[in-house]
């Protein structure tokens, strides 16, 4: 029982925390900020977080292990190849247009990648691995056509999402390059 209630205040201090960074910037945000946030004291912030790089980093661990599940589940899905891509790169940029909304959100960005890269690096390649099998599954199944492989094609896939999150000159830009993107390659990719 005391697992669960030690999950559900990370959690609150997790949330606090994003919001804090959102509002106020990383840098500007303290961990009275966080703790007052999460409805506790400092020092029972302390108890879960070292400091706020540990808590960026917890957040990223979260995002990653989230878009990962939720690109998985589209993947498998059902559908047209367009459809099915236009799911996964629905589901691995869910969420992206708040941040980029946020007057806050590039230094978001900027302060997840200096302090988290290898999580980025391995959350990168966790997501390129499965399109690229998704687009092996699909190429023998006589459903895609591929220009390069399926390893090739799927890290060119996740690099340009994480290139257009940092291009997009805000959040309504960002959806629109994530939906023309989608539709383009979908449409590319699909055998007709």
């Amino acid at each position: 029982m005391a697992d669960l209630a030690d999950d559900t205040r990370q959690q609150a201090i997790l949330d606090s925390a994003f919001r804090a960074f959102a509002t106020y910037g990383f840098r500007k945000t303290s961990m009275d900020d966080i703790a007052r946030g999460a409805g506790m004291s400092r020092p029972a912030v302390y108890l879960h977080f070292k400091n706020k790089e540990a808590i960026v980093t917890k957040l990223t661990e979260q995002y990653y292990a989230s878009k990962t599940a939720a690109v998985a589940a589209a993947l498998t899905a059902s559908g047209s190849v367009s459809g099915v891509f236009k799911s996964a790169v629905q589901a691995q940029t869910e969420g992206m247009a708040t941040i980029l909304a946020s007057p806050h959100g590039l230094e978001m960005l900027d302060t997840t990648k200096s302090m988290s890269s290898e999580i980025i690096s391995r959350g990168e390649a966790e997501l390129a691995r499965l399109y690229a099998e998704w687009l092996s599954r699909e190429d023998k199944a006589g459903r895609v056509r591929l220009l390069s492989d399926a390893d090739e094609t799927a890290k060119t896939i996740t690099a340009t999402l994480k290139g257009l999150k940092i291009s997009a000159l805000g959040a309504e830009d960002y959806e629109t390059r994530v939906a023309q993107f989608a539709a383009l390659i979908g449409a590319g990719l699909e055998v007709r």
